[in-house]
């Protein structure tokens, strides 16, 4: 049987936080021309295999801006949640498996959490 974790309510908030960030960041980089920079297309077979990219009209200030938000914000909750005062009760392969069990972890009443905010390490 699977063991059981009861996770402070800041951290459960700030690993779903964390979740809706990257997810809200890889659905933006998806949107995005493949290059930050206006670049003309190009198609390359000369390695092992074919490569081709369209011109791209790159990045407008205001995508730049919310891409570097965005990984900001990333950064600060995967430190808050990494760091998080937690962890230091557990060692070894029992921290390994809380980590993992916070990852698929739902929030204490099933709501979801975006607008919380976990605070800073």
């Amino acid at each position: 049987m699977a063991a059981t974790y009861d996770f402070p309510s800041d951290l459960l908030a700030g690993q779903e936080e964390l979740h809706q960030v990257r997810a809200e960041l890889s659905a933006l980089l998806k949107r995005l021309p493949w290059s930050v920079e206006p670049l003309d297309g190009f198609s390359d077979d000369t390695g092992w295999r074919r490569v081709e990219r369209p011109a791209s009209p790159g990045w407008s200030e205001d995508e730049q801006a919310e891409v570097e938000k965005l990984r900001r914000r990333e950064h600060e909750l995967a430190v808050f949640v990494s760091t998080h005062r937690y962890w230091a009760g557990l060692t070894g392969a029992d921290r390994v498996h809380a980590r993992s069990a916070l990852k698929h972890a739902t929030p204490r009443g099933g709501g979801g959490t975006a607008g919380a905010d976990p605070g800073t390490p």
